[in-house]
């Protein structure tokens, strides 16, 4: 599952970040799952990490290990998707390849 629509314009590598916390959903990753999940260095995905921080798109625990989890409105409605027709194999390509 992809992030919703709208978070789709920011940079490929947020948007990457973004897609795998998506897919994970409650459980939540850890960085160095993320650093495995994207293609893309340690600083880039560092620095991604800051800004959907900063723009409050992630959550961020740290209890026994640092997990990284969306927020909420990140995250699209299976019902939307459902409605919308939008669960077709060509619209999955589509959002992963963000047209």
């Amino acid at each position: 599952m992809a992030a919703k629509p709208e978070y789709r314009d920011r940079p490929d590598v947020e948007v990457a970040l973004l897609d795998a916390l998506v897919d994970r959903g409650d459980e939540g990753m850890t960085v160095l799952e993320l650093r495995a999940a994207v293609d893309a260095d340690i600083d880039a995905v560092e620095e991604a990490l800051s800004a959907l921080k900063a723009d409050s798109l992630i959550t961020v625990e740290s209890e026994e290990q640092v997990r990284v989890y969306p927020h909420d409105r990140v995250v699209p409605d299976p019902e939307d998707r459902m409605e919308n027709g939008s669960d077709t194999l060509v619209d999955a390509v589509r959002d992963r390849l963000g047209l």
